[in-house]
């Protein structure tokens, strides 16, 4: 199978506001927009996400509006810092502050308005020893 672009579609009645949030806050650009569906890409189309309305008869079979459980989008940059530094000067609404994590992680995050959790991370050297009991005997 040769793919062209891969994305989630997240089903919700706030499609607008989520699109906007995306733009505003991360520096997507809408590459599709219509009434009931729009597309946006992050800069230099290194990730792709989607927005349907519920109500709209192309929906594919399945999808049920998306509820915020089970699933979540991780962003991973180069900088947490930086990019923490720069989500907040944009008025992003950040709910898990700056952290390094002991498994190797720096990291924040938030909700966008669909409910879907997004975590930005950096990977860094995790505490020694961390990984040691989940390793393979």
């Amino acid at each position: 199978m040769r793919f062209v672009d891969r994305y989630p579609i997240i089903v919700t009645p706030k499609m607008k506001e989520c699109a906007t949030f995306y733009a505003r806050h991360l520096g997507f650009t809408i590459a599709f927009e219509s009434t009931w569906f729009t597309l946006l890409y992050a800069e230099g189309e290194t990730a792709s996400i989607a927005f349907m309305t519920p109500d709209h008869p192309s929906a594919p079979p399945g999808p049920e509006v998306f509820g915020g459980k089970g699933m979540c989008m991780e962003l991973q940059v180069e900088d947490a810092r930086a990019a923490h530094d720069e989500a907040k000067a944009r008025g992003l609404p950040i709910t898990h502050p700056l952290t390094d994590e002991p498994f190797g992680q720096r990291r924040f995050g938030f909700f966008d308005p669909s409910g879907l959790w997004v975590d930005v991370v950096e990977q860094i050297e995790s505490a020694r020893g961390f990984w040691d009991s989940y390793l393979p005997a």
